[in-house]
C-alpha cells in the first residue's frame, strides 16, 4: 500500500519519521513525498535494514538516520547529506554522484563502490573491497575517508578520486589489516596513515612520499573528518602517511592487446 504523508510544506522545520514497521519501498516513498513538499531536514527513527535510503532524491536535503540502514544506503545520490548515527551495511554510496554521507560507526563491504563524486566519511572500520571501481566523472572527484582500517582488496581497480585510511582503531605500530591493497589500481590516489607491509600491496601500486601539495590536500580532508567526529586533526596529521599511486594507467592492457 502506498504510504501518504500529510504535512504542511516547509523548508525549515525538521520532520521526524518513525521507520518502525515500514519496509524499504514504503519508507523511500515517504522520503520522496517529503522532499517533493520542500522539506530539507528529515530524521528517521528506528531504521532497521531498509535499503536504498536517499536514492532518487536529487535535492540538498539532510537525512539523519537513527538505527542501522540496509544495503546501498545513498546509492546514486545527487545532493543529499546523509548522517548515520550508528553503523551502515554493505554498498554504502554505491555509484554516488554528489552529496555527502557521514557514518558515526562502522561500514560494511564495498563501501564507495564505483562512486564518482561526493564524499563519504566513516568514523570506524570498513569491510572488504571498499572503494572498488571508484572513479572521477566529468570533473568530479570522489573522496572516501576511513577513520579506522579496512579488510582485503581495499581500493581494488580504483580509477580516480581520493581514498584516505587513517588507522585510528589500530594499536600503536599495528599494521593495517588489508591485503591486496590497490590491486588493479589505474588512477586516483590512496593515502594510508600508519604501517603496511610490502606484501599487503597489489603489484600494480607503488609507494611514494607525500609532497607539500599532497599534505595540503590531505590536511583539508582530515580536518573535515575531524570536524564530523570530534577528533584532533593536528594529532592525526602528526603520524606518518604513505601515498599509493598506480604504476601504469593500463595494468591489464597486455591481456587484451593483439
Amino acid at each position: 500500500m502506498k504510504q501518504t504523508v500529510k504535512v504542511k510544506p516547509s523548508t525549515n522545520e525538521k520532520i521526524v519519521v518513525d521507520a518502525k514497521g515500514k519496509d524499504t519501498k514504503q519508507l523511500n516513498e515517504i522520503l520522496r513525498q517529503l522532499v517533493a513538499q520542500g522539506h530539507t531536514h528529515i530524521e528517521l527513527k528506528n531504521v532497521f535494514g531498509q535499503r536504498y535510503i536517499g536514492t532518487d532524491l536529487r535535492k540538498p536535503v539532510q537525512i539523519d538516520i537513527y538505527g542501522t540502514p540496509g544495503n546501498d544506503l545513498g546509492s546514486f545520490i545527487e545532493g543529499p547529506r546523509i548522517v548515520v548515527h550508528g553503523n551502515a551495511q554493505d554498498g554504502c554510496g554505491n555509484t554516488m554522484n554528489d552529496g555527502k554521507i557521514v557514518i558515526h560507526g562502522h561500514a560494511g563491504d564495498i563501501t564507495g563502490f564505483a562512486m564518482r563524486g561526493g564524499k563519504i566519511f566513516v568514523r570506524d572500520d570498513v569491510g572488504y573491497r571498499v572503494a572498488i571501481h571508484m572513479k572521477e566523472y566529468k570533473g568530479k572527484k570522489p573522496v572516501l575517508v576511513i577513520g579506522g582500517t579496512a579488510q582485503d582488496f581495499l581500493g581494488e581497480y580504483i580509477a580516480g578520486g581520493i581514498l584516505i585510511v587513517l588507522g585510528l582503531t589500530l594499536k600503536r605500530d599495528e599494521k593495517h589489516r588489508a591485503n591486496f591493497i590497490g590491486t588493479g589500481m589505474h588512477g586516483g590516489v590512496i593515502y594510508l596513515r600508519g604501517n603496511v607491509a610490502p606484501h599487503q600491496l597489489g603489484k600494480e601500486v607503488s609507494i611514494l612520499k607525500l609532497t607539500k601539495e599532497d599534505l595540503r590536500e590531505l590536511r583539508a580532508y582530515v580536518e573535515e573528518f575531524a570536524s564530523h567526529f570530534h577528533f584532533d586533526s593536528e594529532e592525526i596529521m602528526r603520524e606518518k602517511f604513505i601515498k599509493l599511486l598506480p604504476l601504469t594507467l593500463r595494468p591489464y592492457g597486455k591481456l587484451y592487446a593483439y
